[in-house]
């Protein structure tokens, strides 16, 4: 492994992960995931904030063990290692602040109308742009690290999607109309994003990261398929609770609450 790219390292502000958290960022071509590459790295006691980048991933996942693909030098394959202080039945928010920021990112550096679908992806057009995953660990009964995975579809086109995904995922450079995106540039913002709004919330709770996770989300105010461990059922996405759960409204108008599974837009 080496440091990445100055243009990334020389650009980041004072207040990002790296620089004041005396973190670093290590880039590498190839892994085959950069979760299991931030995981090792955690395990060695690196510092808080301490990130792997990669051109490429031949094995990147998402959520519910779901293949990512990372084609080389087309996104942005980035994780991250965090050291909150939280009980571990908190750190579904911290998934709800990774798309909070890198939602932001994307639209400051790319003009890209980026939404965020509950829980963990970033849509623009209707497809998936992004995708963010969360992975804790534990130790002696507490939360040892946790490790927030993003991955961002750049400067992908339609040809570079195997057949399955075409349809589904998009990237910035289609959704921007084929200007491709600053990967450099989008790295840093993403990285001081995640610094401010990780920052605000270990200073002010969960509430300021709530209040503009609603303003973002394409989930609210649409009906919705929800799929848990307890059954398949259909309501109306409403708001997110102080904890971090989907809120939602039956057709009875009764409020129920989701901490996670997966759902489909209708």
């Amino acid at each position: 492994m080496k440091d990445v790219d100055a243009r990334i390292s020389g650009g980041l502000k004072r207040e990002s992960f790296a620089a004041s958290w005396s973190g670093r960022i290590e880039h590498m071509d190839t892994v085959v995931s950069t979760q299991e590459e931030a995981k090792l790295l955690a395990e060695r006691g690196v510092p808080e904030g301490t990130a792997v980048m990669a051109e490429e991933q031949t094995g990147g996942r998402g959520r519910m063990g779901r293949k990512w693909h990372s084609p080389h030098g087309k996104g942005i394959w980035i994780s991250l290692v965090l050291r909150p202080g939280l009980p571990l039945a908190l750190t579904p928010q911290l998934t709800l602040l990774a798309g909070v920021a890198v939602c932001t990112a994307i639209r400051e550096v790319t003009g890209v109308d980026a939404g965020i679908k509950w829980p963990n992806d970033l849509l623009a057009g209707g497809r998936k742009i992004c995708g963010i995953l969360l992975e804790s660990s534990l130790r002696e009964g507490g939360l040892h690290y946790c490790i927030a995975g993003i991955g961002i579809a750049a400067n992908l086109t339609e040809e570079d999607y195997p057949e399955e995904l075409r349809g589904i995922g998009t990237s910035l450079l289609i959704e921007g109309g084929g200007i491709p995106v600053d990967r450099m540039r989008l790295a840093e913002a993403v990285l001081e994003e995640l610094e401010y709004w990780y920052t605000l919330y270990n200073r002010e709770g969960f509430q300021p990261v709530k209040e503009r996770w609603e303003a973002m989300s394409v989930t609210l105010g649409r009906q919705v398929s929800v799929n848990t461990p307890q059954g398949r059922s259909e309501a109306t996405a409403v708001g997110l609770s102080d904890h971090g759960e989907l809120l939602l409204r039956k057709a009875s108008g009764e409020i129920a609450s989701v901490l996670s599974g997966e759902i489909e837009m209708i």
